[in-house]
């Protein structure tokens, strides 16, 4: 009888203390809802992570616990924690976990997704000082302003003829047409069918790394495909190679003719293969580097910086006090007698603000994604190693704590005077980072801007914007689809009225 009152006994304590322990544990997390087995929370989150992430946040607060399967996820809700997270944990979170899609599409050499390795830092410093430094954005200067003028004569015929379309597809068109011209100097009026593949790739892999694969957060699923996803990604990676692998071997045959005339290069492949055939890079660079980098450059500035411009015109249509505002100031500093010019930027403050409350209320990328290297304590919570941290940054723009009326699309509040005027969008301001911050911070950002200042500041100078049905049209749908960059889920259908003469975009 002893015996078994002290085994009970025993039994108690032991399990008082497990319990002990497991609310010390569960007390230095951050809150978040109650996991399941297995699963963790998955059974919470829809296909737009954000979305369900701000829902959760609601509850649970700014910073929340969540589980993907088994992967410890930290997201994050408010400007004053993404700053704790991305300034003062820097070196903490300072890299990113890649995903079996993302590995099988890049060809496990992505610089977006790298971690920071040497190569990672020779490819940034690269960027950000060489192949988008302000010599080259300024070099490709022509390129951007002939694609967006071919863009606006294809608008104008339309106009001219009355006849609806999709205003979706010919921005994508006319992205992908500048970055296929910056990196490779192809051009679709030239090679049609062939851009038409490099841009349903680009699409395609946008949406499918915003994508979860369930077999990379529930480890006894990594064997199925359930979804289809890797079957998909490795079709996407296929396509994709041949078509690069294709244009490299050209290149390669045309820069080792005899008749190629010396000079600077052409363009950001003629660049890279310097840099690859000097042997004077501090790194090695494989040939898959290669296209893994050119593939981060097609995504990065041909499906963001058209979803941002295609944001922007919908926010316009949905609120004609702000398209007429912009149309008045660009009619006062530029005129109707010659096109909007990228230099004309510094004087047109409400263009520019109309392009910081679309990244507010659209930015590029809703979730900033990083992965913990060490363990660290923020705001008093335990954060530890291989932790995935999701910044929302779509939550955070919407959030009546940082932003007056946050609904609305005001551009005013980023004027002088204005309770925003402060804020920019260059990473010092974690209420807006439609770019990221830090050493993570994209390299690109200079080069978005310019294009984003020329695309929609001719698009308002030259057009005055319909729904197809004019003013008997329903309400614009303002539904995002999942993706990496979260555009529009319906295409924007649109018709438009010639604001300018068309000898102004076919003279010359």
């Amino acid at each position: 009888m002893t015996l078994i009152l002290l085994v009970i006994v025993v039994s108690a304590a032991v399990v008082l203390l497990w319990a002990a322990v497991l609310r010390r544990k569960a007390s230095s997390s951050p809150p978040g809802p109650l996991a399941l087995p297995l699963i963790g929370h998955l059974h919470l989150l829809g296909p737009r992570l954000h979305h369900s992430f701000d829902e959760l946040s609601k509850r649970y607060g700014p910073l929340m616990h969540i589980r993907l399967g088994s992967m410890p996820c930290a997201v994050v809700s408010s400007p004053q924690l993404a700053e704790e997270f991305l300034k003062t944990n820097d070196a903490v979170f300072s890299t990113r976990k890649g995903s079996t899609v993302v590995d099988m599409v890049t060809y496990r050499a992505s610089f977006a997704f790298g971690s920071c390795t040497p190569y990672w830092k020779f490819i940034k410093k690269l960027c950000t000082y060489e192949l988008l430094g302000s010599r080259n954005i300024n070099h490709f200067r022509p390129i951007r302003t002939l694609e967006v003028r071919n863009f606006l004569q294809i608008l104008m015929r339309k106009g001219t003829s009355g006849e609806s379309f999709d205003v979706s597809e010919e921005l994508l068109k006319m992205t992908n047409n500048v970055i296929s011209n910056m990196m490779l100097s192809i051009g679709c009026t030239e090679t049609e069918t062939e851009a038409e593949g490099v841009r349903r790739v680009v699409r395609e892999v946008t949406q499918i790394f915003g994508e979860l694969d369930v077999a990379d957060v529930i480890r006894f699923c990594n064997n199925f495909d359930f979804t289809g996803i890797r079957k998909r990604s490795r079709d996407i990676h296929s396509r994709y190679d041949a078509f690069l692998e294709k244009i490299i071997t050209q290149r390669e045959h045309r820069r080792r003719s005899p008749t190629q005339p010396a000079g600077e290069p052409a363009d950001l492949l003629d660049m890279l293969l310097d840099i690859m055939e000097s042997g004077k890079a501090e790194v090695k660079i494989t040939r898959d580097h290669l296209k893994s980098l050119i593939l981060d450059f097609f995504t990065a500035g041909t499906d963001t910086t058209a979803t941002t411009s295609e944001w922007a015109l919908s926010e316009m249509i949905s609120n004609p006090r702000v398209l007429k505002k912009a149309q008045d100031e660009i009619d006062k500093v530029v005129g109707r007698e010659r096109l909007l010019e990228e230099s004309d930027a510094p004087n047109l403050p409400y263009l520019y603000a109309l392009i910081k409350e679309t990244f507010r209320l659209h930015p590029p990328i809703p979730l900033i994604t990083r992965f913990s290297i060490s363990d660290c304590v923020i705001d008093g919570y335990h954060i530890p190693a291989d932790t995935m941290l999701f910044v929302n940054s779509w939550s955070i723009g919407r959030n009546p704590n940082y932003w007056d009326t946050p609904l609305q699309f005001r551009p005013e509040r980023f004027l002088d005077g204005g309770p925003s005027a402060s804020i920019d969008f260059k990473g010092k301001h974690y209420e807006l980072l439609p770019f990221g911050t830090g050493r993570r911070g994209c390299p690109g950002m200079l080069l978005a801007i310019q294009e984003l200042i020329l695309i929609i500041g001719t698009m308002i100078q030259c057009f005055q914007w319909e729904l197809p049905h004019g003013p008997d049209s329903p309400p614009l749908d303002m539904t995002e689809r999942q993706g990496l960059a979260a555009p529009r889920a319906h295409p924007l259908v649109c018709r438009v009225v010639p604001r300018v003469e068309p000898a102004l975009l076919f003279s010359g």
